[in-house]
């Protein structure tokens, strides 16, 4: 591939996901596993599955991978439009992996990565200017330190429009990002007490991009300094797995950046691509698709492609 549509820097795992019957795990009491399986996953593995599949051509780089992960990977990305040529592959490991029990609407994920964290070593690639000129759009995770500022800053000086997740009001990603689709999951971690609304006020504050913050099947909000805070409620689907519903809402506003969409646009589309995902499971053997998701916004039902 040679050039991309999107350039996504971040989280690129393995994926070890068990679905079980009959609810969720009870201390010293025998769960069934209903589907298994080793998927891409990470916030941005899972992103670009989601944009391959939604029509747009993707190259990403984060997270290293080894000797278990990547051959997952290219197997996983080797007929879709994902180019992998910027990871770092390290003969010396397995990859990062992660495990995640799932039962209905409830998930627990288990992995190494505060020990990987407080190691002090990075195991995550440097973004490279090569890597993100001629993409028109971008996505950058925020937890891998200078090398995500590096990724913005890249951004910024080839002036490529980028979504970002979960930063507050002070970070540099969240000042510097079109867009900063913010989860309920961090607001009480920055936040502890404060209501959306609240939230949203000081976040508007501080940069001229758009900044969602969704909340579950709760109203979303979304607004800029210049016009305000806005609401809008997800669509109502029957759900089946909540994995992967945040990293495909910044895969639906990467599509819509790409595609030049209004703020009430975006919110509407990357919820419809949520909704889709959130619907079915695996996600990264079922991810939504365009004529999907547009059904979805035009009847308010999921239809089979």
């Amino acid at each position: 591939m040679d050039r991309a549509d999107a350039y996504l820097y971040g989280q690129i795992l393995g994926s070890h996901s068990f679905l079980l019957k009959g609810g969720f795990l009870r201390p010293d009491e025998y769960s069934e596993i209903d589907e298994q399986y080793f998927l891409p996953g990470g916030e941005t593995g899972t992103a670009a599955t989601v944009l391959s599949s939604l029509g747009v051509s993707v190259r990403m780089d984060g997270t290293w991978i080894g000797t278990k992960v990547a051959p997952m990977l290219d197997s996983f990305y080797a007929d879709k439009s994902v180019d992998l040529s910027s990871l770092t592959y390290r003969s010396d490991d397995e990859g990062v992996m992660d495990y995640i029990v799932i039962a209905g609407t409830v998930r627990s994920p288990m992995g190494r990565f505060q020990t990987l964290f407080s190691s002090g070593k990075r195991w995550w690639g440097i973004p490279k200017k090569e890597d993100i000129e001629g993409c028109r759009a971008a996505a950058i995770d925020p937890y891998f330190g200078e090398e995500s500022l590096l990724a913005a800053k890249i951004c910024a000086d080839l002036h490529i429009p980028y979504v970002t997740i979960d930063c507050p009001h002070t970070h540099p990603l969240h000042r510097s990002a079109a867009v900063n689709v913010v989860s309920k999951e961090c607001t009480p971690q920055h936040y502890p007490g404060m209501e959306a609304e609240e939230i949203m006020a000081l976040m508007i504050r501080e940069t001229d991009g758009l900044t969602i913050i969704t909340q579950g099947s709760g109203d979303m909000l979304y607004g800029r300094r210049d016009s305000g805070i806005h609401r809008m409620s997800p669509f109502n689907v029957d759900v089946r797995s909540t994995l992967g519903a945040g990293d495909t809402f910044k895969a639906g506003c990467v599509y819509a950046l790409l595609h030049g969409m209004s703020d009430e646009d975006t919110v509407r589309f990357a919820s419809a691509c949520s909704a889709v995902a959130i619907s079915r499971f695996p996600l990264p053997l079922h991810p939504p698709t365009l004529d999907e998701v547009m059904g979805l916004i035009r009847t308010g039902e999921i239809r089979p492609d």
